[in-house]
């Protein structure tokens, strides 16, 4: 055997690092189908997290609606969406709707600040590329699965 054909062995508080942040992605033991998918998921809604609470301290923060605070209330609205959205990560396809829909109301609050569109487009590019690269790689590993034998 070759030193290319071994396999990387990690050491117990990498393995333990690993597994913990499948876990969290929802990508841990279970079905092969979406683990990758779901786990990119997880990581653009993490960061759109904190994207979607500024957009909202912008509309409050330059009063751009009546009453101010409606600001607040958006930024709060699509963070806790964002929250729901990586909490069903686990549950089949709940969670990529979620953030689906977290994308949709990003798009819209570029009616309330213009320059948030920017931002919005690149999120939910980002968001897109995750979902068809993230489904392409999980079919690959679906297929050499099945080709060797081995169970997800």
């Amino acid at each position: 055997m070759s030193q290319n054909d071994e396999e990387l062995q990690l050491s117990p508080s990498e393995t333990a690092a690993h597994n913990a942040a499948m876990r969290l992605a929802g990508a841990g033991k279970g079905e092969v189908a979406a683990k990758t998918q779901r786990a990119l998921a997880s990581i653009t809604l993490g960061f759109e997290l904190i994207v979607v609470v500024l957009i909202g301290l912008a509309i409050f923060g330059l009063s751009l609606l009546e009453p101010r605070e409606l600001g607040l209330w958006i930024a709060g609205g699509m963070a806790l969406a964002c929250v729901l959205g990586l909490g069903f990560m686990r549950v089949g396809k709940v969670g990529i709707w979620i953030g689906w829909g977290v994308h949709v109301l990003m798009l819209a609050t570029a009616f309330i600040l213009p320059m948030s569109l920017v931002v919005s487009l690149l999120f939910t590019a980002l968001w897109v590329y995750c979902m068809i690269k993230g489904a392409q790689i999980d079919r690959g590993r679906a297929a050499y699965y099945a080709e060797n034998g081995i169970s997800g």
